[in-house]
């Protein structure tokens, strides 16, 4: 008979670039790179973070789901810190209209969005602090180092031009996303 063993602890590694200076203080990282500086909080319980050189371990002694899942996302959420500091993020979309022609801008915090299905009152979608949004005719560039916020604020301008007590197969008027990823 074979015996099982029991994994005692979840373990995983993030190394950070050599063009990148980092602190980690009181489970706060701070990333600071060509592109931007980022900071997150990594605080949990039952979940440790020790700096090894350049290498980010995070550990957990319980081996429960919740736990295992917790040390991927931490995982996940500090690569793609490295990724926005070193690199940035750009998300593209699209103004499609067959109706009424629809006119963007920008006004400060609010992307401003007019004549959408021929509404004389203008729509407006937050823009997130840290995220340039740049007009190009029909194409709109969503650019910034956070991942959340460039996200959170593509998904602010779409869920804007949502088409509302209309026939959505007839009229697809809107803006969308058409590519992302790093710059």
């Amino acid at each position: 008979m074979t015996e099982k063993t029991k994994k005692t602890e979840i373990k995983e590694k993030v190394t950070i670039p050599d063009n990148l200076q980092f602190t980690l203080e009181n489970n706060i990282l701070m990333l600071k790179g060509e592109k931007g500086q980022l900071s997150k909080n990594f605080t949990y319980p039952n979940v440790t973070l020790k700096v090894n050189d350049k290498v980010i371990e995070i550990t957990s002694k319980s081996v429960r789901k919740r736990e295992k899942a917790l040390v991927g996302t931490m995982a996940a959420h500090m690569k793609n810190m490295i990724q926005g500091t070193s690199e940035g993020f750009e998300y593209k979309m699209k103004t499609v209209f067959s109706h009424f022609p629809i006119k963007t801008s920008v006004d400060g915090n609010d992307f401003v969005i007019q004549n959408f299905l021929g509404e004389r009152s203008a729509r407006r979608a937050k823009i997130l602090e840290g995220v340039n949004v740049e007009i190009k005719a029909e194409e709109v560039i969503v650019r910034g180092v956070d991942k959340d916020k460039v996200g959170q604020t593509v998904a602010n301008i779409e869920r804007a031009t949502k088409v509302k007590n209309r026939d959505i197969r007839i009229f697809q008027d809107g803006i969308y996303k058409i590519m992302k990823g790093a710059r």
